[in-house]
């Protein structure tokens, strides 16, 4: 059985600053009118879809500086 490694993004969004947030979205491909609406929401607000895309997509917590 194959684990799938995922991002713990709950902690990051919750220790990040806007402009982190901003560059994680943009690294999942949300248009930037969105980008300025989900930046400031909570983790768990942000749509199911979304997060599963966050969580799964390998970014690490170094690529987003």
């Amino acid at each position: 059985m194959v684990k799938i490694e995922t991002f713990d993004a709950n902690t990051f969004w919750n220790k990040s600053y806007a402009h982190q947030r901003g560059k994680l979205l943009k690294r999942v491909q949300v248009p930037d009118d969105q980008i300025k609406i989900l930046v400031n929401k909570s983790y768990l607000e942000l749509p199911a879809p979304l997060r599963y895309e966050i969580e799964t997509s390998g970014i690490t917590k170094a690529e987003l500086g």
